[in-house]
Parts: structure tokens; sequence; C-alpha cells
């Protein structure tokens, strides 16, 4: 089973005007509330790929309530441990340019906290988890490393999406993928990356402290997968982009879920980079035929 766990999940509402002015009324054009959190998103795309998934994490309140129901739509599992407060909305005004203004998510008790790290202890060897974003703001600086730690003596495997001093202190643990982008990469090692022989040093670093995959992401230009079996590089297709939120995501989405059904490390990484820029290019989260159809314009070369 692959487990996705989104601790600081929200509720995206999604806000078109045809202009902001502030201290004045303003109308709404359009609005859309989906549920939202990087995890969530990695296990939406999943299941849109056809890959079970079950989503982890805490939810609470109406808006909790709402994001649960919302997945079971999709027809995605779910075993959230549940919070006294309401999970966070985070709103995105859509004008001329995007504006995002992000709940800052509720309190986790204590009791809460534990529980979700009990929930982690039944997974199982063969299981892959997929810990992505941030986590709420009073929980422990180490409970990632909690919960991998957790997971890595029952002998799973796990990806790890965050960035800074979480990021370098999973590397000792052996994750199965990291995915920064190439500023994370920059701030991960407090250099500036100019060049391609550049990103090569430090996205190796990644493997040589102990990641089993690295996928760099270049926004446009691509991205760069390192591993022991090589080095390559990926383009990024053509097209307008209308989405910035959950790119990232499904990368990780489109190789993990690929590499464990094929063990073919260039088509999981042709399929990451078909899955964010697909994402990007729709207003949702990418559907399987809008990936697909990109697969033909993403080329995979061995440097």
């Amino acid at each position: 089973m692959i487990y996705t766990v989104t601790l600081n999940p929200s509720i995206d509402y999604i806000v078109g005007l045809n202009g902001l002015n502030t201290g004045e009324l303003n109308r709404i054009q359009e609005d859309q509330f989906f549920p939202g959190g990087k995890g969530i998103n990695v296990s939406r795309i999943l299941n849109n790929l056809g890959y079970d998934n079950t989503a982890l994490g805490f939810i609470g309140g109406f808006t909790g309530e709402f994001l649960k129901d919302e997945l079971k739509k999709e027809k995605i599992k779910s075993n959230f441990t549940q919070i006294e407060k309401p999970t966070r909305i985070n709103i995105k005004i859509k004008t001329k340019v995007e504006t995002e203004l992000n709940g800052k998510g509720p309190v986790v008790s204590n009791q809460c906290a534990l529980s979700f790290l009990n929930t982690i202890a039944e997974i199982s060897p063969n299981d892959m988890v997929i810990i992505s974003g941030s986590k709420p703001r009073n929980l422990p600086k180490d409970y990632y490393q909690q919960t991998i730690q957790i997971i890595n003596k029952i002998g799973a495997n796990f990806v790890i999406d965050t960035t800074g001093e979480e990021l370098r202190q999973s590397l000792q643990y052996n994750p199965f993928l990291v995915k920064p982008n190439n500023v994370e990469l920059e701030e991960l090692y407090g250099v500036k990356l100019n060049t391609e022989e550049d990103f090569i040093k430090y996205g190796k670093k990644l493997i040589d402290e102990g990641a089993k995959f690295a996928i760099v992401s270049l926004g446009s230009k691509g991205a760069i997968l390192f591993s022991n079996q090589g080095i390559y590089r990926g383009n990024s297709p053509k097209g307008s982009v209308k989405n910035t939120v959950g790119s990232g995501d499904s990368m990780i989405a489109g190789f993990v879920g690929t590499f464990l059904k094929t063990n073919d490390l260039q088509k999981s990484f042709k399929v990451a980079l078909a899955s964010g820029s697909a994402t990007a290019f729709a207003e949702d989260l990418a559907t399987k035929q809008e990936i697909e159809k990109l697969l033909t314009e993403i080329h995979i070369k061995k440097l």
C-alpha cells in the first residue's frame, strides 16, 4: 500500500475576480473548493493514475469533514487522525496575478500527535509512505524524524518532500525519493547554482548523503533525476501554465506509482515530468488522460 501523509491539510478556496480593490467591496466572479495539502495532492494524482493509496494526517471540524467527503467522492481511502480544531482554509485569489492567503492551521494535542504515530506503526515492510509539506506549528521539531524512525524500524520505504533542516535530517534515514526544486537545493547547501554542472554536483550530494533517488525540478527547464544507476535530464513540454499548485506533488505521484509498478527508472521519470506539467496546464490536478497526452513530448537523456 502507498500511504500519503499530510500533517497540515487544507480546504483550498479558489476565488476568481476581475480585479482586487482593497478597502472596497469585491464581487467574486467564480469560486471553487478543493481538498488541499501536498500529501493529499499526491493521493489524488496517484488515484487518477490508477494507484491504490490511503491518505493519512490530521483533520478536524466541519472543514475536515468536507475534505474527507471529497476524497470519498474520488474513491480515495483515508485513515485520518481526528483533532478538535477545524482544518485550515487556504484562499487563492486569482486576478491578473495570483494572491495566496494560507491559514496557519490548528494546534494538535499531544494525545493526537501520539495517535498518529501509532497509526504509522501499523504499516507493513512492503508499504511506501509519502510525507509531504509542513507540519502544525506546535508539533515537536523532530516530529518528522520520529515518524521516519518508525517507518525505518518497520522496514518500509518513505518519500520526503519538505525543505531545509527537515530535508537534511531525513537523508540519514535513506529516503526512497527526495524532490527539491532549484531554489530549495540552493538553500539546503547554502550555494548559488547557475549551470547544469552546479546542479549535478549538488544533486549528487543528495544521493551521497543517503537518498536512493532525487529529482531536482527546474521549472520550465525540466528536471534532473539522480540515482546510483545514473543521472538523467528531462524536458518540460510546452503549454500554458494555469495552475502553480500541485505540480511538484504530481511529479512525486507519477514517479513513485510508476516505479512501484514497473521498476523502470526512465519510464517513471518520464511519467513524473508529464504529471507535473499536466497539472501546471490544468485548472485542478491533472487527469490520467491529460498526463498520457504529454508523454510523447517528453524526452529523457542520460548525462
